[in-house]
């Protein structure tokens, strides 16, 4: 009965994994159109003018894209009108982006007593971006506001995505990170609303979760890849510190703009080291003495792909180390799910396995390693595809 019961579980893994790795390969080849945050820099003019210089995906928020509900604009019903808005004449989409301003406007944008409605200013849109790839335009807002106003509070539209707002030209600066839907604090214009170093850090650490539930599947399939390499829970303790030890560094290294490593050299080493952890993995059934030193030179990979994405908005000056650790922490925290989740799957599985017939005593032992053998092997096999697949693409493709 728990033979057949193994084999019945096997076939649903392989089939379930081969579907994921259609997904994965969807995934990587449209993460061309990659939601990423906005971001807005705030500065106050001399003349009383709140001025937003904002680094923003203009066609995505023209196209209507739930940039909330999506991580890839290929996943919204309105994909289509994007790609058709990318395949316009930057002087077309520019002449369009007042549409923008006339809904921000609406909600408004900005509270306070008297202002001004926003007003749309200079639009710097790049030229010859790959048609895969998200264009970044530079668009600048701005608001008037009455004499001796002290504070704003900034609402950001719902379906709008992040926002990461940075007050500039002050002293403990402001600096926020909006979701859809949501509104700042009142900001004092005179500045002194820096991020205290708690709120830094707790601020930062759904960011870092984020960024491996739901959106790193690349760090999910390794972290899977040390997780079904043994039943033992020592071998994966070891694993985890060196990969830990490792993406802690480089991700600290990075974010100061210490190390810098194209990511067209980092991507693909990363996906190698997906194919090693899962290629090995049907080879071995313990930890070698050589595997933890490798998953080390993984770890520093995997933490230069890390601070990449806080390159795309930065960290707060005024409190950089407790948003580091704080977005460390998310991210650790993301990987120890991964494993709980993977490990709780593979309990239930057992526990459907044992024998209703039989006591306690009575059950067939090692049934949780038989069934860790049955997922493992296949489930290492079909990561060990996606990442070479990756590593091909994103040399090659």
């Amino acid at each position: 009965m728990v033979t057949s019961f193994v084999n019945a579980v096997s076939k649903l893994c392989l089939f379930l994994l081969v579907s994921t790795l259609f997904w994965g390969g969807q995934v990587k080849q449209s993460a061309a159109h990659e939601v990423v945050p906005t971001i807005a820099d705030m500065t106050l003019a001399e003349n009383g003018q709140l001025v937003f210089d904002f680094r923003i995906n203009i066609e995505a928020f023209l196209a209507g894209i739930d940039l909330d509900a999506v991580e890839d604009t290929d996943e919204d019903s309105a994909a289509s009108d994007y790609d058709a808005l990318r395949a316009l004449p930057n002087d077309d989409i520019s002449a369009r982006a007042q549409e923008i301003i006339d809904s921000w406007n609406a909600l408004p944008f900005l509270t306070t007593d008297g202002a001004s409605p926003l007003t749309l200013g200079t639009i710097t849109m790049p030229e010859d971006v790959d048609f895969e790839l998200p264009r970044i335009s530079q668009m600048r807002v701005s608001a008037q506001l009455p004499p001796e106003t002290a504070s704003v509070t900034v609402n950001w539209p719902a379906g709008s995505g992040a926002l990461v707002l940075r007050q500039q030209g002050v002293e403990a600066p402001y600096t926020g990170y909006l979701d859809g839907g949501q509104s700042s604090e009142p900001i004092a214009l005179a500045g002194g609303d820096a991020q205290s170093p708690t709120t830094a850090f707790m601020s930062y650490i759904p960011v870092g979760f984020d960024h491996i539930l739901p959106k790193g599947l690349d760090h999910i399939l390794f972290v899977l890849g040390l997780f079904f390499l043994s039943t033992r829970w020592g071998p994966l303790l070891w694993q985890v510190s060196a990969f830990t030890l490792a993406h802690t560094v480089t991700l600290a290294l990075g974010a100061m703009g210490w190390v810098n490593v194209p990511g067209s050299i980092v991507e693909p080493l990363i996906a190698a080291s997906i194919v090693y952890v899962a290629v090995e993995n049907l080879f071995q059934r313990g930890l070698t003495k050589w595997r933890p030193f490798i998953i080390f030179g993984f770890g520093l990979l995997h933490g230069l792909g890390f601070a990449s994405v806080l390159g795309e908005f930065g960290l707060p000056e005024s409190q950089f180390i407790p948003a580091l650790i704080g977005f460390n922490v998310g991210v650790e925290l993301g990987q120890l799910t991964v494993i709980a989740l993977a490990a709780l799957i593979l309990f239930g599985c057992t526990r459907l396995a044992r024998r209703s017939d039989l006591s306690e005593a009575e059950q067939p032992v090692g049934t949780y390693a038989v069934m860790f053998r049955a997922v493992s092997i296949p489930a290492s096999l079909i990561i060990a595809v996606i990442g070479a697949y990756w590593c091909v693409e994103r040399v090659f493709l």
